[in-house]
Formats: C-alpha cells, sequence, structure tokens
C-alpha cells in the first residue's frame, strides 16, 4: 500500500519519530518528504530563520541544538557541508551523539571523508547505536522530486532499518559494504562526472567552432552511446552557456579534495580527475564557484578569447 502527495508516491511505513540535522538545498527538501510520508519530524538547522521557515512549509518541529533534535528519535539523519561541519553537529556536548539512545540509528548523507565515516561508526557503537554513511546523487532537483540516490556504509541489519524511511526521499537505496563504503562509492561517482562533463564540454566546444547546431547534434548523440545523464540534463544549458543553477563547482573541488586525499592512502591513479580538479580550480578563478559543475566549457571559452 501506498500513499501519493503530489508527483511523489510514498510507501507505507511505520511512522517513527525522526530528526534531520541540516536544511540545506538538500536537507530542506529531504526532511519535507519524511514529514509527507507521515514520520514525527524535528530539524536543527544552523540558521535558525531557515529552520522556521521548513517548518512554516512542512510542519513539524524545531529543536534549538542538535541534541535535543535527536532525543528520543529512532533514526536521526544529518546532511551538512563536510567533515568538520559534521563533527561540529555530531560530537560535543550539544551534539547529535549526545541525545542518541540505545539502539537508535543515526545515517549522514553528508558527502564526507570514508575516515569521517569510521570515526562516528566508532562513537555512535561506543553508545550502543547504530550509523550509516550514506551520501547522495541527484543534486537539488533529486532531492525536491524524492528520487536520491543512496550510497551506504554499514551493518546490514541497520540498513534494513533505515531502507524503508529513506525511500520517502529516495529512489535507490544500496548497501555497498562495512562503515566507508558509502562515502566511496560517491568518490567513484564524483571520478566519473568530472570525466563525463570535460568531455562533454570539450565536445561541444569542438563542435561550435566547427560551425555545427549542437543541440541538434546533442539530440543525434544522445540516441547512442555517447548518451549519459550529463549530456541529457547539462548539454543544452552548456551550449546556451547558462550555470545558474544545479550543483555548484566549490562543492565539487570539496568532493575532488575528496577524492584526491583517498588516492594518496589507497594509492589509485586518477590522473584525469586531478587534471579537471585544477580546471575547476580556474573556473572559480573566473568567479564561477556557485555557478553549476557544467560550466567547465565556460574556461574553454575564456581561453579561446
Amino acid at each position: 500500500m501506498s500513499t501519493s502527495i503530489g508527483e511523489k508516491t510514498y510507501q507505507a511505513v511505520t511512522p517513527l519519530k525522526v530528526a534531520f540535522i541540516g536544511l540545506g538545498v538538500m536537507g530542506f527538501p529531504m526532511a519535507g518528504h519524511l514529514v509527507r510520508a507521515g514520520h514525527e519530524v524535528t530539524v536543527y538547522n544552523r540558521t535558525a530563520a531557515t529552520a522556521t521557515r521548513w517548518q512554516d512549509t512542512f510542519g513539524g518541529h524545531v529543536a534549538p541544538t542538535p541534541k535535543e533534535a535527536a532525543t528520543g528519535a529512532d533514526i536521526v539523519f544529518c546532511c551538512v557541508g563536510n567533515d568538520d561541519d559534521l563533527r561540529a553537529v555530531t560530537l560535543g556536548t550539544n551534539g547529535a551523539l549526545a541525545g542518541l539512545a540505545p539502539g537508535s540509528l543515526l545515517v549522514d548523507h553528508t558527502t564526507a571523508s570514508a575516515d569521517v565515516a569510521r570515526e562516528l561508526w566508532q562513537a555512535a557503537a561506543q553508545q550502543d547505536a547504530g550509523f550509516i554513511d550514506a551520501p547522495v546523487s541527484g543534486g537539488e532537483a533529486g532531492a525536491v522530486n524524492g528520487v536520491l540516490t543512496v550510497m551506504c556504509g554499514g551493518q546490514p541489519d541497520q540498513f534494513d532499518r533505515m531502507k524503508p524511511v529513506a525511500s520517502a526521499y529516495a529512489q535507490a537505496i544500496t548497501l555497498l559494504g562495512e562503515p566507508g563504503s558509502g562515502q566511496l562509492c560517491k568518490m567513484v561517482n564524483q571520478i566519473c562526472i568530472a570525466g563525463l562533463v570535460q568531455g562533454l564540454s570539450e565536445a561541444i566546444a569542438f563542435g561550435q567552432a566547427a560551425d555545427l547546431d549542437m543541440k541538434k547534434v546533442l539530440d543525434v548523440i544522445g540516441k547512442g552511446a555517447a548518451q549519459s545523464w550529463q549530456m541529457d540534463n547539462r548539454g543544452k544549458t552548456m551550449v546556451d552557456d547558462s550555470f545558474d543553477f544545479g550543483f555548484a563547482v566549490d562543492w565539487m573541488r570539496k568532493d575532488l579534495g575528496l577524492v584526491l586525499d583517498e588516492t594518496r592512502r589507497n594509492g589509485a591513479r586518477v590522473p584525469v580527475t586531478a587534471l579537471v580538479d585544477q580546471f575547476y580550480a580556474d573556473v572559480q578563478q573566473l568567479g564561477g564557484g556557485r555557478w553549476d559543475t557544467s560550466s567547465l566549457i565556460r574556461r574553454l571559452r575564456t581561453l579561446e578569447d
């Protein structure tokens, strides 16, 4: 049995008391989906005005600290900026772990390092609680529409508890292995995206230099082996030189920094990824830190000028 609200259909699950910490462009709609799926949701956000706006939009409850948001919750979800932000809302006297009860579960949707995932898994275990690292892919649109992809690391029994709840905002939720595996999978995801966007940028720039109608070209090759999500969703906006939306360059550089840090530990060679990271640094120098990652083509156009 399921219920439908707007364009998202919610599977019938036992309502739980949950908390959501971090109401950025991803967390704000994700927490809203949890309310609409029937759960009792308490939120915390560093900027209190955003939490109030969320409550005005979805209902639910607002807590003044992560600890108070987590108190009494069956599952606590986090979605913040980076390792330091994650430690700030989970550790310490007012952190979420301080309010986490034995038997409850902390699920982190932040794109962070595998090291911090393992650190929080151990900290939760000391309190007889569970931890799942669960970074997401799909961007703001995926969060708004409730169709994110979630990559998880943790224990199977704990994953089985979180999966039906997280389905409120996700279409694919997969356990990859032990704690940290979700973050490592997200790094693989970002490596793929970096190379794809650079290749797409070069292809469009080449086609335009050859005086081709690139929107027509993309329609043609998008039906063949060159097809990708990036081509389908970013190709034509790249032709139009439009980048004021989507996943920001600053965020991608943070993610690629995690990749490069991990390669120094595991010895993997990622020469193209390292090069594209520097290309994104060039985009930042152009003032494009908040442009969509597809703005790599702007760098090529600037070089041509």
